[in-house]
């Protein structure tokens, strides 16, 4: 797990400090030097159509997207627990209705809502990751509300009821801290699903709009150079596929992980 995280970290950290090292701005023009090739006229990688500095776009649009990504993925975390944690705690008719407007949402088509949310409340970046975030809270609910109803009967969670503990206390204090490690392995593996997301409303045009700029849109908008500068393509799709790859297996580690855990405090016991 450790390498994936390293390499996301690395990239992550590049797309922070990169631009201010760059003397190019990611929207700023070079009219001298218009659709350039690699390591020409002081442009690294060299620029697209508009004299735009490639490298300089690259480092924004990978802080732009990873930051959409988890700005949505903590939206669907936080909408995620509240559901899921009232439903497996509550149970009965409350539980039966609300895992059944989950299962509504699930058959609606995914990519349809987003891009209805886009085209009604407008493509600002905000509405971006709420949108997103409003849709990927699902999975997570199921998580935590499966993980709620198997701790609630759990010895400690019935001695502090039998202490007086209220059960609005109960589920805050005893049962989520217990359900936050399976709730952080979602998570992490919630990110590269919204990055995914993020980065073909963007190549569709409905994500992030300019002057900002995202890995979706560089890919879409390199398409075109490949005959050029070919890096041009490579690179952003690189990166892309990069971060989504690291993320999805640093997640998936840490929840085989915490998997093993619980069968063996289980087996303990």
């Amino acid at each position: 797990m450790k390498i994936p995280l390293i390499l996301v970290a690395a990239i992550i950290l590049a797309a922070l400090l990169g631009p201010l090292i760059l003397p190019w701005d990611h929207a700023s023009i070079d009219w001298d030097s218009v659709r350039v090739g690699l390591l020409s006229d002081g442009h690294i990688l060299g620029t697209d159509d508009l004299g735009r500095d490639r490298l300089a776009r690259l480092l924004v649009g990978t802080r732009i997207t990873v930051s959409v990504a988890l700005a949505a993925a903590l939206v669907a975390l936080v909408i995620g627990v509240i559901w899921g944690a009232i439903a497996g705690w509550v149970g009965g008719r409350t539980d039966e209705v609300m895992m059944r407007i989950v299962d509504g949402l699930y058959a609606l088509p995914f990519m349809f809502v987003v891009i209805l949310l886009m085209v009604v409340f407008g493509r600002s970046i905000f509405l971006v990751f709420l949108g997103i975030g409003a849709v990927e809270w699902l999975t997570m609910a199921r998580v935590v509300r499966s993980e709620v109803m198997a701790l609630k009967n759990r010895p400690f969670v019935l001695a502090a009821e039998a202490s007086g503990s209220s059960g609005t206390r109960t589920l805050i204090r005893h049962i989520l801290p217990n359900v936050a490690p399976v709730a952080v392995a979602y998570l992490m593996l919630t990110v590269p699903q919204v990055v995914m997301v993020e980065s073909f409303l963007s190549f569709l045009g409905l994500g992030v709009q300019e002057p900002l700029t995202s890995l979706g849109i560089l890919v879409n908008e390199s398409a075109e150079a490949m005959d050029v500068n070919p890096a041009a393509l490579l690179l952003p799709g690189g990166v892309l596929v990069t971060i989504i790859v690291c993320l999805t297996l640093a997640g998936e580690r840490f929840r085989d992980r915490l998997t093993r855990t619980g069968r063996a405090a289980e087996s303990a016991s």
